[in-house]
C-alpha cells in the first residue's frame, strides 16, 4: 500500500489544531497559559486531569498517562489506521495527499468504508421521503407536529418497502454486499441479501463528531411484523450502549450553557420535539436502557466536574416509565451534576405534551423537575399504606437504603427530614434506620472484597511510576524541573544558544536528567512538533513525566509572562553552572602554587567566569 509523503504527514499536522478535533469528544476550558483540559475520554474520572496543549498539538491525561497527537487521539478514539487518520483529517481541510513513488491514494477500508456506507444510506432515505410511496411516512411525521423542514434537519428518511431498494442504490455506488451487511444495512436471508428497513420511517443515528452511524426505524404499516422501532445491529461502529440520539445537534449548547442542562427523553420524536421546542440540549438512547457508557459520553461533552450541572430525565408517566427512572437512578452517583426528574403531566412524553400543549408546555417541563433521589423516594413510598404504622415502618426500611446512598454530608441529613415528612416518623427513628442501611451497605461492599478471588486484579498495587508529584522537592529539583517544563513548552521562543548552554551539564535528578539529554539531542528546537518527538523519544519509565512537564500548566499569567519565564529559567541554570564551577575552581587554587602556571591559568579562568557571571546576572 502506498504511504503517505512524510512532507504531508507533516503539514495536515500544523494546519489541524488539536483542540478542535479533541473538542468534538470532550469539553475543554482554560487549565492555564496555552493549555485546555477536560474529562478524560481514555478513563473514567471525577476531576478532569485530561490536558490539550494547541501550540503543540499535544494532549496528555494525568490520570492515566496516555498521551499523545491529534493522530494518535483519533486511532485510539475511532480504532482508525495511522493513513485513515491522516486521510480523514486532510478531508476535513481540503488538503490534497501525495504518496510515495508517485502512487495512488489507498482503497479505503475497514472503518472508513462503513462511515462511506452510512453516510450514503442516509442520503438514499432522505430522498426517498419526497416520494410518492412515503406519503404514509411524511402523514406520520404531520400528524406529530413535524413539517418538511424538521424532518431535512434531523435527517429523516423514508425506507421503501421493497426488498432491496437502498440494496441496489448502494451497490450501484460501490459498495460491496459484505460492507453492507458490515455495516447492518442489509440482512442475509435464505434467499440472499435484502435490505434491513423496509417500509419505515428512518432516523439517522449519529456519533458525537456528526458521523452516521446507524439508524433506528420506526414500523409504519399493519403488515409488517417487525418490532415497533427496528435500530441498526451491532457494528464496528455502532454500539447502541455508548450512542446517544441528538448529541451531535446538542453538544455545543450543552457545553455553552450555564448551567450545563442535559435532557434525556425516550424517543426519537421527543427529541425533535424537544429541540423544535427549545429544549436544544435533549438526547435519547437507542433501543437500550440508560446506562455506565451514556454517562461516560455526557460527561465528557458536559465537562461534568462539578455540581452545577444538570441531568434532566423525562419519562413516560406509566409503569415502564417509572422502571426506567429508577434504573438511571442506579448510575445516579456516576454523576457530578445534579439529577432530576421531569413528569409531564398526565404522564404525556414530550412530543405529545408540545402537540396538546404547545412548545412553552415543553419547556416548563424543567420548571416541573424534581431532584432523583426525591423522585426515587416517592416511587417507594408508593407501594405502602402511610396510614398505618405498620406500612410506615415498611416504607421507611424500603426507602431508608436510598438516602443511604447519598454520599453528600450536607445533602443526606435534608433528605432524611424529606423521608421523616413523608412518613409523619420521628427524624430521629428515621436517621438511625439510614445509618443502619448505610452500614449494611459497607458490610456487603466489604465481604464482596473478602470473597475476591486471590488473582483478582481489582485492588492490586499500580505499577510505581515517575511522575512530577513523586519528585523530590528540594530547590535543585524545582529549578530543574521548571527548567524543562519551559525548554518543551516554551524553548522554541528563546535564544537558543541561549537554552542549549542552560541544558548542556547534566541534571542532579536522574529522572530529570533522562529527560534533559533527550532535548538536547534535538538538532531543531524551533521545528513544529520538536517537542512532541522529544516527549515519544524519552525512555521508559521516564516517558509520562516528560509528558508531564510538556502538558502541565506553565506559572505564568500570559504566554509573554511564560516566555521570559523560560528564559529566566534558562539564566539560572547558567548562573547554577558557573557558580558549581567557581566553587571547583577556588578549591583548587588553594592547592596550586600561586606564581606557578597552573595557578595563574586558574586565577584567569575565574576572572572569566566572574565577568561571564556579571553578564547574566545583570541580563
Amino acid at each position: 500500500m502506498p504511504l503517505i509523503r512524510q512532507a504531508d504527514v507533516d503539514e495536515v499536522k500544523s494546519r489541524t489544531n488539536i483542540a478542535d478535533i479533541v473538542g468534538e469528544r470532550v469539553a475543554l476550558k482554560s487549565a492555564g497559559v496555552g493549555s485546555l483540559k477536560g474529562l478524560c475520554p481514555f478513563h473514567d474520572e471525577k476531576s478532569p486531569s485530561f490536558h490539550v496543549r494547541p501550540q503543540v498539538g499535544y494532549y496528555h491525561c494525568f490520570g492515566c498517562g496516555e498521551s499523545g497527537d491529534v493522530y494518535s487521539f483519533l486511532r485510539e478514539m475511532d480504532h482508525v489506521s495511522f493513513t485513515e487518520a491522516v486521510e480523514r483529517l486532510a478531508g476535513r481541510i481540503g488538503y490534497t495527499l501525495h504518496y510515495e513513488d508517485g502512487g495512488a491514494a489507498p482503497e479505503t477500508s475497514g472503518r472508513t468504508r462503513l462511515f462511506a456506507a452510512n453516510s450514503a444510506a442516509s442520503e438514499y432515505f432522505r430522498g426517498q421521503l419526497l416520494t410518492a410511496d412515503a406519503e404514509t411516512g411524511r402523514r406520520f411525521l404531520g400528524e406529530r407536529g413535524f413539517d418538511a423542514g424538521a424532518a431535512a434537519h434531523f435527517g429523516v428518511g423514508f425506507a421503501p418497502r421493497g426488498w432491496d431498494g437502498m440494496l441496489k442504490a448502494l451497490t450501484a455506488q460501490g459498495f460491496t454486499r459484505d460492507e453492507l451487511l458490515a455495516a447492518g444495512l442489509v440482512s442475509q436471508g435464505q434467499r440472499g441479501v435484502y435490505d434491513r428497513f423496509r417500509g419505515r420511517l428512518v432516523w439517522p443515528i449519529r456519533d458525537v463528531t456528526g458521523q452516521t452511524i446507524g439508524f433506528g426505524a420506526r414500523k409504519l404499516f399493519d403488515d409488517d411484523k417487525g418490532p415497533k422501532y427496528l435500530n441498526t445491529p451491532e457494528t464496528p461502529i455502532y454500539k447502541k450502549a455508548q450512542v446517544l440520539y441528538g448529541l451531535d445537534l446538542a453538544k455545543r449548547d450543552i457545553s455553552r450553557g450555564d448551567p450545563r442542562r442535559v435532557v434525556v427523553v425516550e424517543g426519537y420524536t421527543d427529541v425533535m420535539a424537544c429541540h423544535l421546542a427549545g429544549l436544544t440540549t435533549a438526547v435519547a438512547t437507542c433501543g437500550t436502557a440508560f446506562g455506565a457508557d451514556h454517562i461516560k459520553v455526557l460527561r465528557r461533552v458536559m465537562g461534568d466536574d462539578s455540581a452545577s450541572g444538570e441531568v434532566v430525565f423525562t419519562f413516560d408517566g406509566d409503569e415502564a416509565g417509572q422502571k426506567a427512572a429508577l434504573r438511571a437512578f442506579t448510575e445516579d452517583d456516576r454523576f457530578n451534576a445534579q439529577t432530576f426528574v421531569a413528569v409531564a403531566p398526565n404522564g404525556l412524553d414530550p412530543c405529545d405534551l408540545r402537540l396538546q400543549r404547545g412548545d412553552a408546555a415543553v419547556r416548563s417541563l424543567m420548571d416541573a423537575k424534581v431532584p432523583m433521589f426525591e423522585f426515587a423516594i416517592d416511587r417507594k413510598l408508593a407501594g405502602f399504606d402511610l396510614a398505618t404504622v405498620e406500612g410506615q415502618v415498611g416504607a421507611l426500611r424500603a426507602a431508608a437504603p436510598i438516602v443511604a446512598e447519598i454520599r453528600d454530608r450536607l445533602l443526606r441529613p435534608g433528605y432524611e427530614r424529606v423521608l421523616a415528612r413523608r412518613l409523619g416518623m420521628d427524624p430521629t427513628d428515621v436517621r438511625r434506620e439510614v445509618e443502619r442501611a448505610a452500614r449494611g451497605g459497607a458490610s456487603a461492599s466489604r465481604r464482596e472484597a473478602e470473597q475476591r478471588p486471590a488473582d483478582d486484579p481489582v485492588g492490586a498495587p499500580a505499577a510505581v511510576a515517575v511522575t512530577m508529584a513523586s519528585l523530590p522537592r528540594t530547590a535543585d529539583v524545582a529549578m530543574e524541573r521548571g527548567a524543562l517544563m519551559g525548554a518543551l513548552q516554551y524553548g522554541h521562543q528563546i535564544d537558543q544558544a541561549t537554552l542549549s548552554r542552560a541544558l548542556a551539564e547534566p541534571f542532579r535528578h536522574p529522572a530529570l536528567e533522562a529527560v534533559r539529554e533527550v532535548i538536547v539531542a534535538v538538532p531543531d528546537r524551533t521545528r513544529v512538533g520538536w517537542a512532541m518527538d522529544a516527549v515519544n523519544a524519552v525512555r521508559e519509565p521516564y516517558r509520562s513525566l516528560a509528558g508531564e512537564l510538556l502538558m502541565s500548566p506553565f506559572p505564568a499569567k500570559d504566554e509573554a509572562g511564560a516566555v521570559a519565564s523560560t528564559a529566566d529559567l534558562a539564566r539560572r541554570m547558567i548562573l547554577r553552572t558557573l557558580d558549581r564551577e567557581k566553587n571547583e575552581l577556588l578549591a583548587a587554587v588553594q592547592r596550586v602554587p600561586a606564581d606557578s602556571d597552573g595557578g595563574r591559568a586558574l586565577r584567569v579562568r575565574l576572572r572569566d567566569l566572574d565577568i561571564e557571571r556579571q553578564r547574566f546576572t545583570e541580563s
